[in-house]
């Protein structure tokens, strides 16, 4: 079922169910964990609903609760593999009203003038975009620790 010209969300979901997402990491129970097209921090991630819906609310029971549980496996994929201190995590949904949840990896060795910002505090148009090159062996690390391997 193709979701297309609704939100970017959606389009990203299709991109995903399609194989055609560069930066998709994993499939996972709730929907599709990919690496953001903006690496603001190094091994920023978005995990995106399959099917998509509005906003958490909109999902009931176990599909809340398999949403969550991704989310929170996904942060656990993302501290063991980036050695981050901290996953910080954000649900939005006011630019895009598409359900989606931001993973934030935090390190201590962030500079001190970062170190407590919130992530949209930071100079987006100064980050990395994502490539294969330079981020396609942290998304291999991330589908591995996400299958247990």
């Amino acid at each position: 079922m193709s979701t297309t010209g609704s939100t970017a969300i959606h389009r990203m979901v299709d991109r995903c169910r399609g194989g055609e997402h560069p930066a998709c990491v994993a499939r996972l129970p709730a929907g599709w964990l990919i690496l953001a097209e903006r690496q603001v921090l190094a091994g920023y991630c978005l995990l995106l609903p399959d099917p998509v819906v509005p906003h958490l609310n909109a999902l009931e029971g176990a599909a809340r609760q398999r949403f969550l549980d991704d989310m929170a496996r996904a942060g656990d994929a993302l501290l063991a593999v980036t050695g981050a201190l901290r996953i910080n995590y954000a649900l939005y949904g006011n630019v895009e009203p598409a359900l989606h949840a931001h993973l934030f990896p935090r390190r201590a060795d962030e500079p001190e003038a970062i170190r407590t910002a919130q992530p949209w505090a930071l100079d987006w148009n100064a980050a990395p975009e994502y490539t294969e090159a330079a981020h396609g062996a942290l998304k291999a690390r991330l589908a591995r620790a996400l299958a247990g391997t």
